[in-house]
């Protein structure tokens, strides 16, 4: 049976003016007149590009490789049926209000420059209605604003900085994927129920908006929960030899260690401090995992805690039929997190044009934000109105001994910390910074 979500859009304005889907070729909103120009609206022809900028070079390059899949994967079910589209009323498998969906790539290579210039390409010379990538909150920021300024819709993939959907918000721009401050408020209570209280600890973090802001809230509710920071020391991204940072942290006298790292910069800071024999000294924990970093250092993982944004384990019907078509797709592949938020943020995003009824973007954000669904293996969420970031739930893991570690499974699952448990107001936290900006069809 076919479902949407959970219980639709809550709050949603008025949709004067919009049409049921056609058959394309009118410009994706009725006959092309019912709403005026803006971005790359209205359609030109029977085919809508969506555009995918995501890291195939850097110390991202797996992540983003993972998530290239499973945009690609959208794409066909989108057009063709299969996998989520066969399970969700807003989605026919017959193209998106009738057009056909096409997409063109690009590589971020992991940096915010080349990230944004690539975005630009795809808005100018391909003329993308939607774009979506991300694997570095840098990357994601940057192509977020350039999606406000072109009003050019814009997805985010695996972002984890609180600025994202705080100080950096936009209108233009959607999280899945939960954030630093969140990950703080899932992770603490594991941490101070297998460690104790009152220890001290010691960050390294990459020195840039990610791990600032996962330096930060680590800091911020380990504190609250009685713990002490010795120091935090920020590290270069696309550092190869952590060994200088981690002899300063082994010396530090601090209970344990938070390498606030990921991808490759991830599994290498995590190799070495093993290598040291660090954890010999100190508990190591790793705030934000996934399978690619967790399998590069696959040997180092063991006992090791942190947070993931999915995992092909956790057992409900949208999850098991992801890892099931996933791997049909890909050889046996089992998906990772970072695959998991592109293919659901790609079809979040086609269901909301359904809804709407046009690819008109102020009205697809409208029909976003306040969404609530069920559809997408993480149990009930909220997109939410006020910063457009997802209220979910977030899991807490532990990595497997590398002799426990097989088909794909390089974690165990310790807790699924309930979104009630990780979530903040409006006035709170990363939300109270943010302003979002206009839809761009105000008077």
């Amino acid at each position: 049976m076919k479902r949407a979500g959970a219980a639709g859009a809550v709050g949603l304005t008025g949709l004067a003016g919009c049409t049921e889907g056609g058959d394309g070729g009118d410009g994706g909103g009725g006959d092309g007149t019912d709403y005026p120009s803006l971005g790359n609206f209205p359609i030109e022809g029977d085919t809508a590009t969506f555009g995918f900028n995501v890291p195939t070079s850097g110390p991202y390059s797996s992540e983003g490789e993972d998530e290239l899949r499973a945009y690609e994967l959208a794409v066909d079910h989108l057009n063709n049926g299969g996998g989520w589209v066969d399970e969700w009323d807003d989605l026919s498998g017959d193209g998106v209000l009738g057009y056909e969906i096409d997409y063109v790539e690009g590589d971020t290579a992991t940096d915010a420059s080349t990230a944004e210039q690539s975005a630009s390409r795809m808005i100018d010379r391909d003329g993308v209605i939607m774009f979506a990538g991300g694997s570095s909150s840098a990357v994601a920021i940057a192509q977020q604003g350039l999606a406000q300024r072109e009003k050019v819709m814009f997805t985010c993939c695996l972002t984890h900085s609180d600025d994202t959907t705080g100080g950096d918000c936009v209108r233009y721009s959607f999280r899945e994927m939960f954030n630093a401050y969140m990950t703080g408020q899932a992770l603490t209570p594991v941490l101070t129920d297998e460690y104790g209280d009152d220890l001290t600890f010691y960050q390294l973090y990459a020195d840039y908006s990610w791990g600032q802001t996962v330096q930060s809230s680590m800091r911020m509710f380990l504190e609250d929960a009685g713990w002490e920071e010795v120091d935090s020391v920020a590290t270069p991204l696309d550092t190869s030899d952590f060994s200088s940072y981690l002899s300063e942290a082994q010396s530090s006298g601090a209970d344990v260690l938070f390498l606030d790292h990921y991808g490759l910069d991830g599994a290498n800071s995590l190799t070495d401090a093993i290598d040291a024999g660090i954890d010999e000294d100190m508990e190591i924990v790793m705030p934000l995992y996934n399978r690619p970093m967790a399998e590069a250092a696959s040997n180092a993982i063991g006992g090791i805690f942190g947070t993931i944004a999915w995992d092909s384990q956790i057992d409900n019907e949208p999850s098991n039929t992801f890892t099931e078509f996933f791997g049909e797709e890909y050889d046996g592949r089992v998906p990772s997190g970072p695959a998991q938020l592109a293919y659901s943020g790609t079809l979040q995003y086609a269901a909301a044009v359904e809804r709407a009824g046009t690819f008109y973007p102020p009205e697809v954000i409208r029909e976003l934000e306040g969404y609530e669904y069920d559809n997408i293996g993480m149990n009930e969420e909220t997109m939410r109105a006020c910063d457009h970031q997802a209220q979910r739930a977030i899991p807490v893991v532990r990595g497997l001994p590398e002799s426990e570690q097989g088909d794909g499974q390089f974690f165990e699952i310790v807790d699924i910390t309930p979104r009630e448990d990780v979530g903040y107001g409006c006035d709170e936290g990363p939300a109270a910074e943010c302003e979002l900006g206009d839809y761009g069809d105000e008077e």
